[in-house]
């Protein structure tokens, strides 16, 4: 993909330019939309980076395998905190493979047409292994099934793009979204015992995570007290912190009544938090996945909260996956990854690091270090 403006696209030759994963990870593509920071990206790995020691054969993960490969990570959107935490999880784990020779990573940056053409690209080159997150679902098919025939191993995950494993794409590696809103929804009716309206934030229009968890809200909260109220099957935000407090600003002009809220992206939230504010309205119970500021916010706040981990470290799955089929190696026992609870103002305890950025993620494998540098 050498004509691909720089902006756009990472490539890292692992071995040649021996750059340590905490270095490397900065090394993304920039959003077009706002986001909480910025990440621009660059073609040009820092050529000061010490060559790395060689990896002991011994702790060589078995998924690696032994034949040398190229490696994708491809992005829907790349433009803020947790994809910029997903993409440097995806590259630590990359690391562990000395047999990866080279690893690119691209941004559609919000833009269906130019993921598709990241991927047209990609499986022209030849690449290997191509792990994709298809925000636009479905609409990605015709190229994630083309890559495939193609001759890529491809390995979508979180976001289901339709298909079938072995006819459209190797496998798809998935969560159970149903069992996270059903845990939201138990907290919610814990959180609201009287009862009262929420409302629910997803991602972008049609996405399957959203959609799933929308359904499965409903199925436990539809015979309760707590009505799920808004756009249904859930507000869009595109996932996106500036459009979040767009849509939170229309729904507490719109609806004089809410008493808790259900969402996605927990660090978008607490970038809105300020529409609250200007409202002179409570923020009430909020479920949705963890972040720092998230937290850090609740506490400070005193509102109520539990949330799901933000699963970055599924990216993780995706790759193992996708290198074990094209290098030989052993996959994991299971394409579906399980989440669990993370925070509970009410039966546990809510996570903050003030010694970490806000748009931190405190349940990601990446250490300290590889945070910050990822978020810079």
């Amino acid at each position: 993909m050498t004509s691909r403006d720089e902006t756009q696209e990472s490539r890292w030759h692992w071995q040649r330019l021996g750059v340590v994963v905490a270095a490397a990870a900065i090394i993304v593509a920039a959003c077009g939309t706002a986001a909480p920071t910025s990440a621009p990206a660059t073609s040009k790995p820092a050529t000061s980076a010490p060559e790395p020691a060689a990896t002991p054969a011994s702790d060589i993960p078995a998924w690696c395998g032994t034949k040398e490969i190229t490696l994708s990570v491809s992005d829907g959107f790349g433009g803020n905190n947790w994809r910029r935490i997903t993409s440097g999880e995806a590259a630590a784990e990359a690391k562990k493979c000395p047999n990866v020779k080279e690893y690119i990573y691209t941004d559609g940056q919000g833009d269906t047409q130019k993921s598709i053409s990241d991927l047209n690209g990609l499986a022209a080159q030849g690449v290997d292994a191509m792990v994709v997150f298809p925000d636009a679902g479905e609409a990605m098919l015709p190229a994630i099934r083309d890559a495939y025939k193609a001759g890529s191993v491809v390995v979508p995950y979180r976001v289901s793009p339709g298909g079938t494993a072995g006819t459209d794409y190797n496998q798809f590696i998935s969560t159970d979204f149903c069992n996270d809103a059903k845990l939201m929804a138990a907290w919610l009716m814990k959180a609201l015992p009287g009862g009262g309206n929420v409302v629910y934030l997803g991602g972008p229009a049609g996405n399957s995570q959203s959609t799933t968890r929308s359904r499965c809200l409903h199925e436990v909260l539809d015979s309760s007290n707590i009505k799920l109220i808004g756009e249904q099957p859930f507000e869009v935000t595109n996932w996106d912190p500036a459009e979040t407090q767009k849509v939170i600003t229309a729904a507490l002009s719109k609806f004089p009544q809410i008493d808790g809220w259900a969402t996605d992206f927990g660090a978008a939230f607490a970038s809105s938090l300020a529409a609250f504010d200007q409202a002179n309205r409570e923020v009430g119970p909020v479920a949705t996945e963890d972040s720092n500021a998230f937290g850090c916010a609740s506490i400070e706040r005193g509102f109520p909260t539990m949330t799901v981990s933000s699963q970055n470290w599924m990216s993780r799955t995706a790759v193992q996956w996708a290198v074990a089929l094209a290098a030989g190696g052993t996959p994991p026992d299971s394409t579906v990854v399980e989440n669990y609870v993370f925070d509970d103002s009410i039966d546990g305890e809510v996570h903050c690091d003030k010694d970490l950025p806000g748009d931190a993620i405190l349940s990601s494998q990446l250490t300290k270090d590889e945070l910050v540098a990822v978020l810079k």
